[in-house]
């Protein structure tokens, strides 16, 4: 039996998406929750083999969700409307191991379920298509980095420190250090100073 945890903030979705796993028989819902906090705790008692979790749950920094939840279930499948390439690649590079775009039908939700499970990974056959016109198109210059990345790239190479940075953006230093890290990944980079080296490059900061 596969154990399944439900995390997403709207009730339909959580109801709507019981009732279809409910009509198969090798799943079990043990639980649903609405929050963060509370598909945490969740995780830590029910132990689920999979949860599908809703990418954008309010309060919580984006990104982070999926980093926590991998940390209590490997078995990570996201459940989104949002099929933006840098939500895609992040949610992946966090640990998910299927993505899910809501309005998918039962029979790939359960797919997605079942395929994760067995240590496969699930992607939506929209998101497939997407990422690999990326591949054979690549877009230039800007590469993977999205605008809120250069700007915190261009602070990184003024030689601003993450709390400066935050302070500068008017965002929590926790936010900057997620991007940070996220910079490096995407330019392959093992510090900051060589992900400023190869940024200039590749022309993705300005001139002097």
């Amino acid at each position: 039996m596969i154990r399944v945890l439900i995390v997403d903030d709207h009730p339909i979705v959580r109801e709507g998406v019981s009732a279809v796993l409910e009509r198969e028989r090798d799943i079990e819902v043990v639980g649903t929750a609405g929050t963060t906090d509370e598909g945490l705790r969740l995780a830590a008692t029910l132990h689920p083999d999979v949860v599908l979790l809703d990418l954008k749950l309010p309060g919580a920094e984006a990104g982070e969700s999926v980093t926590t939840f991998v940390r209590q279930s490997p078995g990570v499948v996201v459940f989104t409307a949002y099929d933006a390439d840098d939500d895609v690649f992040r949610a992946i590079r966090d640990g998910a191991r299927g993505y899910l775009l809501k309005g998918s039908a039962a029979a790939d939700i359960v797919d997605a379920i079942r395929q994760v499970h067995a240590g496969n990974s699930y992607l939506s056959p929209r998101v497939a298509a997407k990422l690999v016109s990326d591949v054979a198109h690549p877009r230039s210059r800007g590469g993977l980095l999205s605008a809120r990345e250069r700007g915190v790239l261009r602070l990184v190479a003024a030689g601003l420190s993450n709390r400066q940075i935050a302070e500068t953006l008017s965002l929590s230093e926790r936010t900057i250090k997620f991007h940070v890290t996220a910079i490096l990944n995407k330019l392959g980079a093992d510090n900051r100073a060589q992900a400023v080296a190869l940024a200039a490059e590749r022309g993705l900061l300005p001139s002097r």
